[in-house]
């Protein structure tokens, strides 16, 4: 009985979005929220607890993995450079592209490797 639950669960999720790091990610900011709220007495805090989660679950189980797989990718990128101490990271003011460069150099002008465009940026 536990296999023919097993493998319906396995194909009720198959083709679905599962657990990434974002959804860890939304789940312990639910769960911190959750107990700030019930220790502080504010229901609003407690109450929007169910955002995270509910944005979690509905991520887990969505079908649409482009748009997951982007999600996550922000939140990994996000986490990069909040890390990178040595760098200061630029978007190219005519393509968007990201450009990393090291920190401490003053004002410089920086070539976007994408487009060619120049522009100052002070580090």
């Amino acid at each position: 009985m536990f296999e023919r639950m097993r493998a319906a669960l396995q194909r009720f999720m198959a083709g679905r979005s599962g657990v990434d790091q974002l959804n860890i990610a939304l789940l312990i900011l639910g769960m911190a929220l959750s107990v700030i709220g019930s220790f502080s007495g504010l229901g609003i805090v407690y109450t929007l607890a169910y955002v995270p989660l509910l944005f979690g679950l509905y991520r887990m189980f969505s079908r649409n993995l482009a748009a997951r797989q982007r999600e996550n990718a922000w939140l990994l990128g996000l986490l990069r450079r909040l890390k990178d101490r040595t760098h200061r990271y630029f978007r190219c003011p005519k393509c968007r592209q990201m450009v990393r460069v090291p920190k401490g150099k003053g004002k410089i002008s920086i070539r976007c490797p994408k487009c060619g465009e120049n522009f100052v940026r002070n580090t």
